[in-house]
């Protein structure tokens, strides 16, 4: 028989694939019934797009068709919907009739009744829907996919936003995801890519965060441990959970009065700058990944937000999350090991880039990386080699997915949600700015990173770049400087300051070292080199300032300490003139 939502939410807390496999194991009508209603749509709609093509046709018909795609992945449900609502951040991708017919999977798709909703609520929370809020909207104001959301005020005078999850949504998303699952195991060796390697370990991984989106209070738990990350921040915009009005299935959160990032034209006529905009969700996203780990992996334009700065604060705009059902966490090593793939791409050092593969998991351990060196060189030296203005994400994965035809890479779970944020935010970005290029912020917020660590790791990382076979590359340290100082929130002096802190530490017995062997190597004062970085700086970093912070680094270090430090010191100021 059809099991009922409470049935399976209380048989299926987590996703387990095995239990959903016993579920319908002594049900298989009900999974060639939905396996037939799936292949019927889709196969309706490529029949009439190919019939159109044949009558030629096309062109008239396209927005027939896209309405007919977006009506397909409605019917389909939850599962389907979600596919849609990542094509819809894709504008490089998908055409833009497709495209916008697409983005109403976001928060247009079509409400359940409301008396169900209060209905539901008054049963989640324990009491009538006018003893929990003083007045609620009499229609949704949104519906998507999982759930719709009703705006409301408390009985204390707050506004809010209370989410509905849709009834009856275990039974469809677990007949889905056993579909789906059985399809991976059954086909996935017949696909392109190596995808059939990990594609059972993909459909779990998504069961796994479908099933935790489903969960309100996981949800709410989410957003505070996201809120505290960006404790401080007045660029991001975290809203406030009520947990006294929150259930499983219920979620009652702080009312956000902003614009939809995708609604251009009211953001410019509020005065919001959609390039800032563009610059605080990179960078958010970014820090996400490699500073917090723990990550937004849904970042479409219905859960992100533009609002006006909070009065008293520095900033122009600022940007609101407001769905955190889907969200992962990466490990420290793995962020480290992220950073690592960064530096050795930085480096062109193409032998350790593949090692970072296999330590991802994007190579099994056995594999003989020898042959893939030179591929990943061909593919990664293009790519390294163009300018910023010409370099993107979606062209290196474009270029990197070649290889994959090739040797034996696959997609790890995780990093499948990563590369799926990673290419949300970018289509994002291109939808707000045709012309936007990923790395005009990303280079300079790694390049920050890497100067402004305080980790050991990051220092670790940092002489990594400075340093090849034991000699400073100038060069390169002039262009991650240059890179750094495009990015308006570095500033070059705690930079300094933390340098010098390093320098007189014995944590930097070695790297003190390698500067004299530096400043001295080939026999002759690199004079000319450390010339050029001081005038690129000197604007940034007045005298006065940068000598007492020396002074104080020096006092603190210790007389006897810096000569013991610095041996060479005496010789080199001699040689210098005192310079």
């Amino acid at each position: 028989m059809q099991y009922s939502n409470n049935q399976a939410q209380a048989q299926l807390r987590r996703y387990d694939a095995d239990a959903i496999a016993r579920m319908y194991r002594f049900q298989p009508w009900l999974l060639v019934g939905r396996a037939l209603k799936i292949i019927f749509l889709f196969l309706s709609f490529f029949i009439g797009w190919q019939v159109d093509a044949s009558m030629g046709k096309a062109e008239g018909n396209q927005q027939a068709r896209a309405e007919q795609l977006r009506d397909t992945l409605t019917t389909l449900g939850p599962t389907y919907i979600k596919v849609g609502q990542a094509l819809s951040t894709r504008p490089d991708l998908i055409r833009q009739d497709f495209l916008d017919e697409l983005i109403k999977l976001q928060d247009q798709l079509p409400p359940f009744p409301t008396p169900i909703a209060l209905a539901l609520i008054e049963e989640e929370l324990g009491r009538s829907v006018f003893q929990l809020y003083k007045e609620i909207s009499p229609l949704p104001i949104a519906a998507a996919s999982l759930g719709q959301v009703y705006k409301a005020k408390l009985h204390t005078g707050e506004e809010v936003a209370v989410k509905v999850q849709r009834p009856n949504l275990y039974p469809l998303i677990t007949l889905d995801l056993c579909l789906m699952r059985w399809a991976a195991k059954t086909f996935g060796h017949h696909l392109p890519l190596n995808l059939g390697h990990d594609l059972a370990m993909i459909i779990d991984e998504f069961g796994t965060k479908l099933f935790e989106e489903m969960d309100y209070e996981n949800e709410g738990q989410n957003a505070e441990r996201f809120a505290i990350n960006f404790a401080g921040d007045p660029e991001v915009k975290v809203p406030c959970i009520y947990c006294d009005y929150t259930s499983h299935h219920v979620l009652t959160l702080e009312w956000i009065n902003g614009y939809k990032l995708t609604d251009v034209a009211a953001a410019q006529a509020a005065g919001l700058d959609s390039d800032a905009i563009i610059r605080i969700c990179v960078t958010s996203g970014l820090r996400q990944l490699l500073e917090y780990g723990l990550f937004h992996a849904d970042p479409h334009p219905g859960n992100l937000f533009a609002m006006h700065a909070e009065p008293g604060t520095n900033v122009p705009e600022r940007m609101a999350y407001i769905d955190f059902g889907m969200m992962d966490q990466l490990e420290e090593w793995m962020k480290e090991k992220i950073v690592d793939s960064l530096v050795h791409l930085i480096n062109q050092d193409y032998e350790e880039l593949a090692n970072d593969f296999v330590a991802l998991g994007f190579l099994t351990a056995d594999t003989d990386i020898r042959p893939i060196v030179p591929a990943l060189e061909a593919v990664f030296a293009q790519a390294m080699g163009a300018s910023v203005a010409d370099f993107n994400f979606k062209a290196i994965t474009d270029q990197f997915s070649d290889l994959m035809y090739e040797y034996p890479f696959r997609v790890p779970a995780k990093f499948a949600l990563i590369i799926r944020s990673l290419v949300t935010q970018e289509g994002l970005a291109l939808t707000l700015n045709p012309e936007f290029k990923i790395v005009e912020i990303a280079y300079p917020y790694v390049a920050r990173r890497l100067l402004t660590g305080e980790s050991p790791a990051f220092r670790a990382r940092l002489l990594e770049v400075m340093f090849k076979d034991g000699k400073l590359q100038w060069k390169r340290l002039e262009n991650i400087i240059n890179i750094a100082r495009s990015d308006s929130n570095f500033d070059l002096l705690p930079t300094a300051q933390m340098g010098l802190q390093f320098l007189m530490s014995e944590e930097a017995d070695d790297f003190r070292r390698q500067i004299i062997l530096a400043l001295t190597e080939d026999d002759r004062l690199h004079t000319e080199e450390v010339q050029r970085l001081w005038d690129m700086v000197k604007g940034e970093l007045k005298p006065d300032r940068i000598l007492n912070e020396a002074w104080r680094a020096l006092v603190q270090f210790g007389t006897a300490r810096t000569v013991e430090a610095f041996p060479a010191l005496a010789n080199l100021s001699a040689l210098t003139g005192g310079r």
